[in-house]
Parts: C-alpha cells; sequence; structure tokens
C-alpha cells in the first residue's frame, strides 16, 4: 500500500538547484507497483521548479585540484569545469565549449571524463561507434523516453538535431578513448536515509527518519557539494533492496527460465562490452532501470531498441532493480 509521499526543499548549486521558500520536491515513496511494465516513477526524478539564487562570486574549489570556479562557471552549459586537466587528453571544442546557442559543453553534463551522473550517461569508454548512433537516433527521433518531459534529454534532442558531423565524431572519439571509472558503491538494504530530489537526482534529506527501501533504488552523491561542482571523481552510494544482487546476478548470467536473455551473449562475459556493443558493467543503476523501461515501452527505439526490446519485454519492476543492482555492483 502507498504512503503519502515526503514533501522536500533543496538547494544545490552547480545545477540551478536551489529552492525558493515555496519550491518542494516529490520523491517517489517505497513500495510502488511491482506488475510488468509497471512504470518505476523513483527512477525518474524530476522538480523543475527549483530557483537559483544569484552567485555571490566566491571561486569554489573540489578535493585534489588547484582549479577553482565560480558557481555561473559551473552553471554554463557552454564551459565544462576541468577540475583534473592531467586526468584526461585534452579536450575537443565541443566537449569543453560546445557551440552557441544549442550544442552545449558535452563535459558540462557529462563532466570531463565522461563519469556522468544518475541524471545522465556515463559515457567513458563506450565504443565511438555506439555514441554516434545514440546521437543519429536522438536527432531522428529513434530515441525518444519515458516519464517526464525532464532536461537532460530534453537538452540531448536539442544537441543532437543542432550538432554536426563533426563534432559529434570529435565527442564520440574523445569518450571513448577514456577508461570508464568506478563511482557507485552498492549497499544493500532494508531502510535507506530520508531523500530529496534536486532537480533530476536525488540526495539525503538533512532532517527525517529513515524510511522502508521498498521496490526501488535510491541513489545519491556520497558527497554533494563535490557533485554538484561537477567533479568527475564524485563517488555515489546506491541503496539497493536485500538480496537483489544475487537475483539479478542469476537473471544476468541464466536469462531466468526465460524471462529474458543472459547478458553476456551481447555484452560480453564481464558485461564491459564487446566491439561496437556498449559495457553495462558498474553503470549508475538508475540510469540501467531507465533505459530498461524505454526499451520495453519502445520510447527507445533505433538499432538498439530493435535487440533490446525482446530481451526486456517479460520483465518486472522487481526483475528491473535486480539486474541493475547486480550490474552497478561489477567494475566497469
Amino acid at each position: 500500500m502507498k504512503r503519502p509521499a515526503r514533501l522536500v526543499a533543496g538547494a544545490f548549486a552547480a545545477f540551478g538547484l536551489f529552492a525558493s521558500g515555496a519550491a518542494v520536491a516529490q520523491a517517489p515513496a517505497a513500495g510502488s507497483s511491482a506488475s510488468p511494465g509497471s512504470f518505476p516513477a523513483w527512477a525518474y526524478p524530476w522538480a523543475p521548479d527549483f530557483k537559483a539564487p544569484p552567485d555571490d562570486g566566491v571561486p569554489r574549489h573540489v578535493p585534489d585540484s588547484a582549479a577553482a570556479f565560480t558557481i555561473t562557471q559551473e552553471r554554463d552549459l557552454f564551459f565544462a569545469p576541468d577540475w583534473h586537466p592531467d586526468d584526461h587528453p585534452a579536450m575537443p571544442d565541443v566537449v569543453a565549449h560546445g557551440r552557441s546557442p544549442e550544442v552545449r559543453a558535452c563535459g558540462s553534463c557529462h563532466r570531463t571524463e565522461g563519469t556522468g551522473g544518475p541524471e545522465n550517461a556515463s559515457l567513458a569508454g563506450l565504443p565511438a561507434s555506439y555514441i554516434v548512433q545514440q546521437m543519429a537516433d536522438y536527432k531522428s527521433g529513434a530515441r525518444k523516453f519515458s516519464g517526464p518531459q525532464r532536461s537532460p534529454v530534453l537538452l540531448m534532442t536539442a544537441i543532437a538535431k543542432a550538432a554536426t558531423d563533426a563534432e559529434v565524431q570529435a565527442a564520440a572519439a574523445y569518450f571513448s578513448s577514456l577508461k570508464p571509472r568506478a563511482t557507485i558503491k552498492v549497499v544493500e538494504t532494508d531502510t535507506v536515509p530520508a531523500i530529496q530530489i534536486a532537480r533530476v537526482f536525488y540526495t539525503i534529506a538533512k532532517n527525517g527518519s529513515p524510511e522502508p527501501i521498498g521496490e526501488r533504488i535510491v541513489e545519491v552523491p556520497a558527497d554533494v557539494e563535490q557533485f554538484e561542482h561537477r567533479d568527475p571523481r564524485s563517488q555515489f552510494v546506491a541503496y539497493v533492496p536485500k538480496g537483489s544482487i544475487a537475483r539479478g546476478e542469476a537473471l544476468a548470467k541464466t536469462g531466468g527460465s526465460g524471462t529474458t536473455a543472459p547478458c553476456e551473449t551481447c555484452h560480453g562475459p564481464d558485461l564491459k562490452g564487446v566491439n561496437a556493443v556498449p559495457g553495462i558493467a558498474g553503470r549508475s543503476p538508475s540510469y540501467l532501470v531507465r533505459q530498461i523501461y524505454d526499451f520495453q515501452q519502445h520510447t527507445r527505439d533505433g538499432s538498439a531498441g530493435a535487440l533490446m526490446a525482446p530481451v526486456v519485454e517479460k520483465l518486472s519492476h522487481d526483475d528491473m532493480i535486480s539486474l541493475a543492482a547486480y550490474v552497478s555492483s561489477l567494475k566497469p
């Protein structure tokens, strides 16, 4: 039985996520439906009404970096804060700055090292041809999305339609050259801290009692300030229901007696990808569930959709959680 959802307010700088006095964000309640095809609302956090206060002009810092950036710089989607320039090769201009007025800097949202966050995709180490194809699918409309009209996917669609072939190729070559980084700690639990929505992702609320995890995954930055400053070294904790990793491993390795297909069939024995097939090990579990659901609902079509739709069509809400918990617990 559903209980009333918690209403909370947040204040997060780099994403423009400061709340006005009237702004509140609704975190989905625990114990949502587990029937096949049920909408995993918890995986699509969206609170569009946050308002950002003026920048105070004070440069911000992150651990182990000599760089300093103001909140205005961090909010600028045509600028990728480069906290650790020695950690990656030279960025092409489309990654570092984009092209005004429509092509935002890829590194602004996906970070300079392609690590991304729960609100979008990690791009580091993905095959260049796969990235190019996804941009083409966004551009053609083959890759759409379920749930609310969240800003990350709306921006991606607009960027894909405006980007030139040369810009897409340059970004794809750059991100494919990067080594994926382990950023997620998966923790099995019966209860989770109270959470709040910061526009497109969750964070732990300062006040509030622990609550049952129910049938959902709660993925939060380990250090919210570091993450909101767009530091690619940010880490995350993903709370998952007890037993979900083992259930997910069984599904991933055996297909669950016809429920799905073994993941290694396409993604390789270590789930790190094969040729043009992307690696899925160590990815954000929230992102994984969104993609599984989008494939199941045929909102994400294109070449990947044609392959994935029959694989995920029988998955229940609980199956999606279990698969994402297991896959995210692996080393990328």
